[in-house]
């Protein structure tokens, strides 16, 4: 028998004898959690991937703060467990989060530094793909430069309207508009006195960090970020005090920010929710938030073009 046709039936009788690659856990993926709680439903998102041959690890986002690293995620006859250190959380003990996968949905609990359980229910989250490019409306003004008209506020208002800017005078509620949003173009323009902190949370769910860093580094809670997950490519900030834009354009996940006329995130896509978000259904329209309760903050021309 010629050696070229031995080492044929060779190769086929090693190929035929290899066993199966496994099917990947049914846990992988992205998931959108919600937590009923006394004052109204609180938020928060998982994700679970392969690392190597065999381990499962990811990432999670609490009620509050951003994306932390998971080590390990235990998964075993449907059952999920994993253990987290505290974030912003000024408590002594970690995190731990069990549940139960049943086909796409996911139902456990949480506890933190062994308090009482919080539970919660998760599903899968959308990819938000778009089958084509959006075709934009003409953009339309988000503020009337008198008063608050077409937005309200969660919690107790430190802002006003005059002259045509909007103000946050000192840590306060939040600021979120009355119209819903899927797809858009926004554009505004911002000034922060030195030190202070504010964001703009795209559907209500993923927040473009707003941050006087002075001298940093480009990082993932930086002016420009978005909050957690993507860090802009370079720091364009101007000082405090000076006027400053945003231009940021969010389709489906992809999102790109334009900082003072440079692009920092070019195309990203955005994992998951922010911390703080005010839900995480993902594959709903959602409103604009501007967070107020971290300090003063200055808004003006704040516009924003519709896709479809």
């Amino acid at each position: 028998m010629p050696i070229l046709l031995l080492l044929l039936l060779a190769s086929f009788s090693t190929f035929q004898g290899a066993a199966p690659t496994p099917a990947p856990p049914p846990i992988i993926g992205r998931w959108d959690i919600t937590i009923p709680r006394p004052g109204g439903d609180r938020s928060a998102w998982l994700e679970v991937r392969h690392s190597g041959v065999q381990t499962l690890v990811g990432q999670f986002v609490g009620t509050s703060g951003s994306a932390r690293p998971i080590s390990q995620v235990e998964f075993k006859d449907g059952e999920l467990r994993f253990t987290i250190p505290p974030q912003w959380e000024r408590v002594d003990g970690n995190l731990v989060v069990t549940g139960r996968l049943d086909g796409d949905r996911l139902t456990g609990s949480m506890t933190l530094a062994g308090g009482a359980p919080m539970a919660w229910t998760g599903v899968r989250a959308p990819t938000l793909r778009r089958q084509a490019p959006p075709r934009w409306a003409a953009d339309a003004p988000l503020l009337n430069g008198r008063d608050l008209a077409g937005w309200h506020v969660a919690g107790a208002s430190e802002w006003e309207v005059a002259d045509g800017v909007l103000r946050n005078k000192k840590s306060g509620g939040n600021l979120v508009t009355d119209q819903t949003f899927t797809d858009f173009k926004l554009h505004a323009e911002f000034r922060y006195p030195a030190g202070s902190n504010s964001g703009i949370y795209l559907r209500g769910r993923y927040e473009v960090q707003i941050a006087d860093l002075p001298d940093a580094e480009p990082s993932i809670d930086g002016l420009g970020a978005v909050y957690g997950y993507l860090a802009p490519s370079e720091m364009a900030a101007k000082k405090p005090g000076e006027w400053q834009t945003f231009d940021i354009t969010l389709v489906g996940r992809m999102v790109t920010v334009v900082l003072n006329g440079t692009t920092i995130i070019a195309n990203r896509e955005i994992p998951g929710i922010t911390g703080a978000a005010l839900d995480s259904r993902e594959g709903e329209p959602g409103p604009l938030l501007i967070q107020g309760d971290h300090g003063p903050i200055e808004y003006r021309n704040l516009r924003i073009a519709k896709g479809p």
